[in-house]
């Protein structure tokens, strides 16, 4: 999975584990352990760590992130990675200073950064034609407009539509939501 383009946030993680569980409460609570894609993003990292804080981030053996993403943005420290004394295939971050990176064991007890996407809204316009059986009703009056809007969203929901949907209706210059067409017009229609 690539995440570049994508709007994400960044969640501290003040429970220390080491880096594969770390790995798999990202997963199961966000999308994935941070994957750092630019300088920004560290900083965004850093933003979140409280002073000298030295967390896990989503990169590990032969380098590659987590997510699978492909960024080969890279901010290590001087002199790392160096691989020193025990097998170090797991990366920090060591935010007490500049953010730089640093190889570490993977069995070390550390906070952690996770990631999360951030919700795309759609917007999407829909037209709506009512034919009416009681020409009485208004249907400009708001709360009629209210109620079908109930309606709309209780039949998308009955569909399976899950999620914060907002319905409104879109006013014409006049005002209104809803205006009568003319005979002519609905004619041509029915003939098509």
């Amino acid at each position: 999975m690539d995440v570049r383009g994508l709007n994400v946030t960044f969640v501290l993680i003040k429970t220390h584990m080491n880096w594969t569980e770390a790995q798999s409460y990202c997963r199961d609570h966000h999308t994935d352990l941070a994957s750092v894609r630019n300088t920004a993003e560290n900083q965004e990292v850093k933003d979140v760590i409280p002073p000298g804080g030295i967390v896990w981030i989503g990169l590990s053996r032969d380098w590659k992130w987590s997510d699978g993403s492909n960024s080969s943005f890279r901010y290590w420290d001087q002199g790392e990675p160096n691989n020193h004394g025990e097998k170090q295939d797991c990366v920090l971050a060591n935010l007490g200073g500049d953010g730089k990176w640093w190889d570490d064991p993977c069995d070390r007890k550390l906070w952690f950064v996770c990631y999360s996407l951030l919700p795309t809204t759609t917007r999407q316009v829909i037209k709506v034609r009512l034919e009416r059986k009681d020409s009485s009703l208004d249907l400009n009056d708001p709360a009629v407009l209210e109620q079908m809007l109930k309606e709309f969203k209780q039949r998308l929901k009955d569909q399976g539509v899950d999620g914060d949907v907002k319905l409104s209706w879109r006013k014409q210059s006049d005002g209104k939501v809803f205006h009568k067409e003319e005979e002519t017009k609905k004619k041509k229609k029915d003939e098509l």
